[in-house]
């Protein structure tokens, strides 16, 4: 048996990258999987990848910073699946550095939006259903968010994702200690510099040279893989782990130490 054999996950933001990793590692945990991204074609892709290995999985387009699609997202989980055991809220965007003082409301606004307003909406919606729920094991749901090691140390040139960022690990704290009674636990991990389409990207901007620094920054001159987040956070969200709430896990192989 799996870790999550007879349970429900969904995964934002799992169309690619950590993401994406993480609903296989669920599906091949044991657990059925809800796929959500804005990309639906990616959210195909990745359920396709999870049934070609015997697992079920169902995917949406979904805009997490719509408080009605996030509703609706954990509705059509329930509809299918029958509840909701597990959540990864993963979705996430990053913007090219500037100084602090050029940076636009514009660019400020969409960053809160995507990468903490949209956490907000999701956990809120993952409770409500979980608090419905009888306990399974040795909880009524387990709930882990993706943040950054920008969440406890600044991104150059990123004011706005440092900032939202540092505020998942806030609302994971008030989540942990607010619902421990309810057995809903919540953490997050703080990923390092990890090998997604987001950083392949920000590296084609900005040519080769840019990959080779950011290599030789990072703990054994290699970047992370998107699994290796993934299994952090799938274990996070086990019984396995059923004594982790309200911490942030940093999984980047000793880069930033606290």
């Amino acid at each position: 048996m799996g870790m999550h054999t007879g349970r429900v996950a969904l995964v934002t933001g799992a169309g690619s990258g950590i993401g994406r990793a993480s609903a296989l590692i669920f599906a091949r945990e044991g657990a059925k999987v809800v796929v959500a991204d804005l990309n639906l074609a990616g959210a195909k892709a990745t359920v396709e990848q999870i049934e070609a290995a015997g697992g079920e999985a169902l995917a949406l387009q979904v805009d997490v910073t719509n408080e009605a699609q996030v509703a609706d997202m954990v509705r059509r989980t329930v509809d299918r699946f029958g509840r909701l055991d597990a959540a990864h809220n993963n979705a996430g965007i990053s913007h090219r550095p500037v100084a602090f003082h050029e940076m636009t409301v514009e660019s400020w606004n969409q960053m809160i939006a995507v990468n903490l307003t949209s956490v907000f909406l999701c956990i809120k919606h993952e409770i409500v259903q979980m608090l419905k729920q009888p306990i399974q094991g040795f909880g009524r749901g387990a709930i882990v968010n993706t943040s950054s090691g920008a969440g406890i140390v600044p991104a150059p040139g990123q004011p706005h994702y440092t900032a939202a960022k540092h505020g998942v690990l806030g609302l994971m704290k008030n989540v942990a200690s607010e619902y421990a009674m309810q057995r809903i636990r919540c953490n997050s991990i703080l990923p390092g510099i990890t090998d997604t389409a987001m950083m392949a990207a920000s590296i084609s901007e900005n040519g080769p040279e840019y990959r080779k620094k950011l290599e030789a920054s990072v703990p054994g001159g290699e970047l992370c893989q998107p699994e290796e987040m993934a299994e952090t956070a799938v274990w996070l969200c086990s019984d396995h782990a059923r004594r982790v709430n309200g911490q942030g896990i940093v999984v980047d192989g000793g880069g930033v130490l606290r």
